[in-house]
């Protein structure tokens, strides 16, 4: 190529940009006048059933117009608009699982982009807590992971908040070995979270043979430790290795490669639907025969399709030993027809029904 032809290919670039950043300015000001006109009716400025269309429409756009450009891309650029955009109504704020450095940071930047207000907080009940007195607009809370199952302590969280499932997104988890250093001699303790320990533990087993490991809080507070003591390790992610300067030692150390972890959104808006919706909810079963089976016969009836069916004791409200609480992830949202007489009928039998929320998923975010 000479460089007058690369000149002509950059003067063609630049020419697509200014047409782009001329309807960004007039995009921006649309939202600037509907962002006044909620204002006045006190409308929530975060409408995830809206912005997941918005992707998934410019996501099928680009494949229509043979575009190359891969989903994720796609759905990340657009995410970004809409987060820049949503501040200029008002700049929301996040409460999630700190310290600075976790994966729970990480979803938020994922799900909210990055015009948003962050508040790293010392435990999900503290994440929660937040939300729930309104010094947050929402608590982004981890509720299972793909390898090690659910996050017990959100579940039993779940149970008496009255907040409601807003969104979710399920974010890839790729785990480093970092050290203040990356000199491996050095290690003589390995420190994570307990889930990212058992997410590596062949791995450990293989490359760190006789190597302590200690579980701690999070893999954000790990990063943190080994910053500051150069005989431990850490295993977190790429966002604790660039705040706490730390060197990787090896990447991507988990035992499988498919490892995600799935975080729901709880605030006070309950969205609509929009195509790509799940229905999660809260029931316990009387103790008689075939209990269970009635509860959950009328799902198949209508055609509810169930994508989780989880079991936890019921201690929080006093239950006696061997009583449980039945989580549920169904497909659908709470106002489709064959969701909404299912529930009904469910609501009639159960000896506790709580709807948990209705809500969408960023599938295309990490897909």
């Amino acid at each position: 190529m000479t460089p007058q032809q690369l000149k002509s290919f950059r003067d063609q670039i630049d020419a697509y940009d200014d047409e782009i950043i001329k309807l960004m300015v007039k995009r921006a000001g649309v939202v600037q006048a509907v962002g006044r006109e909620k204002h006045k009716v006190g409308a929530a400025v975060f409408r995830p059933e809206r912005e997941v269309e918005i992707i998934e429409r410019m996501c099928a756009s680009n494949k229509a117009l043979g575009g190359p450009l891969a989903d994720q891309s796609i759905a990340t650029i657009w995410l970004e608009i809409i987060s820049g955009c949503r501040a200029l109504e008002r700049v929301i704020k996040v409460s999630y699982l700190g310290p600075t450095g976790t994966y729970s940071e990480q979803a938020v930047r994922t799900l909210f982009g990055h015009r948003v207000e962050m508040l790293p907080c010392q435990s999900l009940d503290e994440a929660l807590r937040k939300a729930e007195t309104g010094l947050t607009d929402i608590a982004l809370l981890p509720v299972e992971n793909s390898l090690e199952g659910t996050v017990g302590r959100t579940l039993d969280l779940l149970i008496a908040t009255p907040l409601s499932i807003s969104a979710e997104v399920a974010i890839p988890i790729h785990h480093s070995l970092l050290h203040a250093t990356g000199e491996k001699q050095k290690v003589k303790r390995v420190v994570a979270h307990a889930q990212a320990l058992a997410q590596c533990q062949r791995w450990l087993d293989t490359n760190m043979p006789g190597v302590e490991t200690l579980a701690v809080a999070s893999n954000g507070h790990a990063a943190e430790m080994a910053a500051n003591d150069p005989t431990l390790a850490s295993i977190a992610g790429q966002t604790a290795a660039e705040h706490y300067a730390l060197k990787s030692i090896a990447d991507r150390i988990e035992d499988d490669p498919s490892n995600r972890t799935r975080f729901a959104a709880l605030g006070t808006f309950e969205p609509e639907g929009c195509g790509v919706d799940q229905t999660s909810l809260i029931l316990s079963v009387p103790d008689k025969a075939g209990a269970m089976l009635s509860l959950i016969e009328p799902l198949a009836r209508h055609g509810v399709s169930m994508k989780r069916f989880e079991s936890r004791p019921a201690r929080q409200l006093g239950g006696a030993a061997w009583q449980y609480f039945f989580f549920i992830d169904l497909v659908g949202h709470r106002k489709d027809s064959n969701v909404a007489l299912a529930l009904a009928e469910i609501q009639q039998t159960a000896g506790m029904f709580k709807l948990l929320g209705s809500y969408p998923l960023f599938e295309k975010l990490t897909a």
